[in-house]
């Protein structure tokens, strides 16, 4: 059995290598972060795959990479920018594995939100296989801004035996949100 400590990032990389043209920038700011802070986060890069597997690889031995990322992690970032709904590729395929295989929680992570408070009400941003393990319950979810703080405590805090509370729909409240520094305007 691996030892599952890796938080593994997803995001949609539009198919394009451009760090600025896709979500990747919103990966690289992560690292960004805790570069010289002393955190001790594995992140586990779920676009390494482009490294790890040559370009030429087949999609085969791509999921079967991730797979092995997925297995090896204790939770999910997956960043929802304004494009992620329209992945098609693998996004949907790390969301349905994470979820229906590994059973690790999502911490969904919204670009261009500076608190979340009602998840339910950005559900036409979500993949079509985080709102298929939503409404079917089978998704462990806490919604949050892309921020430093959230994104740190949910690392922190949610894992394969502690959960977000809601379901789906879970949320951090006003209250810990301004807590963690989150200003409310």
């Amino acid at each position: 059995m691996a030892y599952r400590n890796g938080t593994y990032i997803a995001f949609h990389a539009e198919g394009k290598t451009d760090p600025t043209a896709s979500d990747i920038k919103y990966y690289r700011m992560l690292k960004a972060w805790h570069v010289n802070d002393g955190t001790e986060f594995k992140f586990v890069n779920s676009h390494d795959k482009v490294a790890a597997v040559k370009d030429t690889a087949s999609r085969t031995k791509i999921m079967a990479s991730l797979r092995e990322r997925l297995d090896n992690s204790k939770n999910m970032v997956l960043i929802i920018g304004p494009n992620t709904k329209k992945d098609t590729d693998f996004v949907p395929y790390e969301i349905a594995y994470a979820v229906d295989s590994c059973n690790i929680p999502i911490i969904a992570a919204y670009t261009g939100y500076n608190w979340i408070t009602e998840p339910e009400k950005l559900s036409d941003v979500w993949p079509q296989a985080l709102a298929d393990r939503i409404n079917n319950g089978t998704a462990k979810v806490i919604h949050i801004a892309f921020k430093q703080s959230l994104i740190d405590d949910a690392i922190g805090q949610f894992n394969l035996s502690k959960a977000p509370n809601g379901g789906g729909l879970g949320y951090y409240s006003k209250e810990a949100q301004a807590n963690m520094g989150v200003r409310f305007i």
